[in-house]
């Protein structure tokens, strides 16, 4: 491959280097035109110097936006073998700055095989048979025991309709490890949804990593005032807060997780139409009642109000 060549040169001001992280992601980036889960796109040929495994990897910023956290789709490049891997695996350096190196790469191996299990449809299509890349440095050990399945190409054994259809496929496959939960043990989702059935589950644990998600937060909170809209608490006005809106000590709501989120629809949110800012008291109370999206019924429950015009009247 011409990056065993390339690598032989300067890391520094490499003509091919910024070919790859650019040229190649943009092209990458417009195969995803028509999917409904928009996806951050990277490649890298190391920082600083030259990788021993190249890689292009796909994020669902709910997930991960970076390559050291989460699980994400990826090809893996052994430029020694040449063969191109497309794996479903998982951030190392997350990972081995928790357990170290050694128990760290069991973990990765046990996380694995529970994403495989979790969506037993998908991996089927693919081979669940340990990877080779080559290396037997730290990150490349790592990504040999993230791979939970994939498919490996050796040179000329691929066309351009092959791989598209393998990514189509592995795509719908990391879509679908989302929204049943990721790497998150069931008994602990369970746990967090309040004993809720499995599908309830998912779409609860899928909801909150909405709301927790700093893209959208950003989001909502530049489309809607950085208000209460139910009990009124206005940070800026009754504490004197002055930060930035996306700072402000308000939640932002999915207000429709459990009726109207179901797997394999085509999109998972509105910003700003399927959110609420609410303070978090009335996060934690609108999530007690049967409709998370009834913030009428919450209004209704609310006892108090804030009372400026009588603490704190207009001078």
């Amino acid at each position: 491959m011409e990056y065993t060549y390339e690598r032989a040169k300067p890391f520094t001001n490499s003509k091919f280097g910024d070919f790859v992280r650019r040229d190649i992601a943009v092209e990458a980036k417009n195969l995803l035109t028509f999917r409904s889960v928009d996806l951050k796109v990277r490649a890298s040929v190391g920082q600083g110097v030259w990788a021993s495994v190249p890689w292009l990897a796909f994020f669902d910023p709910l997930i991960t936006e970076t390559a050291t956290k989460g699980f994400y789709v990826v090809y893996l490049i052994n430029p020694d073998e040449q063969t191109i891997t497309l794996s479903m695996n998982q951030g190392t350096t997350a990972i081995y700055n928790d357990f170290g190196q050694t128990r760290g790469r069991d973990v990765l191996k046990r996380r694995a095989r529970d994403m495989a299990d979790r969506v037993p449809e998908f991996a089927k299509h693919f081979s669940e048979a340990p990877i080779n890349l080559g290396s037997i440095a730290g990150l490349p050990a790592g990504y040999e025991a993230g791979h939970s399945f994939g498919k490996t190409y050796t040179a000329g054994m691929f066309t351009d309709d092959i791989l598209q259809a393998d990514l189509h496929q592995m795509l719908r496959a990391y879509e679908a490890l989302v929204n049943r939960g990721g790497t998150t043990p069931s008994e602990v989702m369970q746990e967090e949804a309040n004993g809720r059935d499995i599908d309830e589950t998912r779409r609860y644990v899928l909801s909150c990593r909405i709301e927790r998600s700093a893209k959208v937060r950003k989001e909502v909170l530049k489309a809607k005032p950085p208000i209460c809209e139910c009990c009124g608490l206005d940070p800026k006005r009754d504490y004197g807060f002055n930060g930035p809106a996306y700072e402000t000590p308000l939640d932002v709501h999915h207000a429709a997780p459990l009726h109207g989120l179901s797997e394999g629809e085509t999109r998972r949110y509105k910003v700003p139409d399927d959110f609420m800012v609410l303070c978090p008291t009335c996060h934690r109370m609108i999530h007690k009642i049967d409709s998370p999206s009834d913030l009428s019924k919450l209004k209704h429950m609310v006892r108090f109000q804030i009372a400026r015009e009588v603490f704190y009247p207009i001078r």
